[in-house]
């Protein structure tokens, strides 16, 4: 089984499948599945984007196993040591992906019908697939009540006691140009946008007690014309890691910038803290990034769990250990039995 484990992790990470190109690797996990007896379902959040809902049998969906087709460009092929798979989406999310589809054949053999798998495009970034699965509702693809619904992310296989929210956004800045040796007769936009944001990383955006505190990244930063003239324009693009709801976050950033009629806001995009289920006999760890989970809460009570280390994830020489990727399909197996015998 391991050979045959890591061969298809290699064949999963050697099909493309950057942000909006996921049509390929859909389609032959589809197909794979069918020939094991499973019911597969190719849907599409956009065109030519499909996400891929597949289900063990014909009973009523309690349990769903979640991750993402899509990688981070650009595409890297597979290689493989002793001791590990190599390649563009290996950690994220092809590995966990693999370790899933594992346990789900094995999970099936054992005679359990009432779960299925969900893999969908775009959580890289926007999370258009789960956006549009949580439009269409679980009951589309026959979800019961009260079902489970286990996300997978590289989180080391440790099961998630919850992870960070997200709030993003763009400021933009007028000014008006001058010369530099006469800054009275102009305005900095790169003055004011850098004022702006030094006030908002001076800011406390909370804390929590177990996923620790939020924090702030400025991410992008851009304006001016040269060194010897005032900016007529700048923006930045700036990122939070947020411990709780992401409103009251964004309303502060708001009334900030409001406050200056040269400032303009974008929302970029924004989602609350996730704080997970856990099951006992796992190791357990909050997570500081964000995923799908968020944007499907009507598809059941949240556990994540995931072989690898995001410290990997979106890297050069991405990677998944062999031992992670193993241990990963005994403990989505041991957690399938576990909630489908409950």
């Amino acid at each position: 089984m391991y050979a045959s484990l890591f061969r298809y992790v290699r064949e999963l990470v050697d099909i493309p499948s950057v942000t909006g190109d996921e049509a390929a690797v859909a389609k032959h996990i589809a197909d794979d599945l069918e020939a094991h007896g499973f019911f597969a379902e190719l849907d599409e959040a956009a065109p030519g984007r499909p996400n891929l809902i597949v289900r063990a049998g014909l009973d009523e969906v309690r349990l769903w196993f979640c991750t993402h087709l899509d990688t981070v460009p650009p595409f890297i092929p597979s290689s493989e040591t002793d001791e590990a798979i190599i390649g563009r989406g290996s950690c994220d999310a092809k590995g966990i992906l693999a370790a899933m589809v594992f346990a789900a054949r094995e999970l099936r053999a054992s005679g359990r019908r009432n779960f299925g798998l969900v893999f969908t495009v775009g959580e890289e970034v926007d999370s258009l697939g789960a956006r549009a699965l949580e439009e269409w509702g679980p009951e589309r693809y026959c979800a019961g009540p009260d079902a489970w619904f286990v996300g997978g992310e590289p989180t080391e296989n440790r099961m998630a006691s919850g992870h960070k929210g997200t709030l993003r956004v763009k400021i933009r800045a007028r000014g008006k140009a001058a010369h530099s040796a006469y800054p009275e007769a102009g305005d900095s936009a790169v003055h004011r946008l850098l004022d702006v944001v030094a006030r908002l990383r001076a800011m406390d955006w909370g804390e929590d007690e177990m996923l620790g505190p939020a924090t702030l990244n400025v991410g992008e930063i851009a304006g001016g014309i040269a060194g010897n003239i005032l900016a007529p324009a700048a923006e930045a693009t700036l990122y939070w890691r947020l411990v709780g709801p992401a409103r009251p976050a964004r309303e502060r950033v708001e009334r900030m910038i409001a406050a200056d009629r040269k400032l303009s806001l974008e929302l970029v995009g924004q989602n609350d803290a996730v704080f997970c289920q856990t099951l006992p006999g796992f190791r357990v760890a909050p997570m500081s990034y964000s995923t799908d989970i968020p944007f499907m809460p009507s598809w059941g009570r949240p556990l994540l769990i995931g072989p690898g280390s995001i410290h990997n994830a979106h890297t050069a020489d991405e990677y998944i250990l062999k031992s992670e990727l193993v241990e990963a399909v005994d403990l989505y197996r041991r957690i399938g039995q576990d909630l489908h015998d409950r």
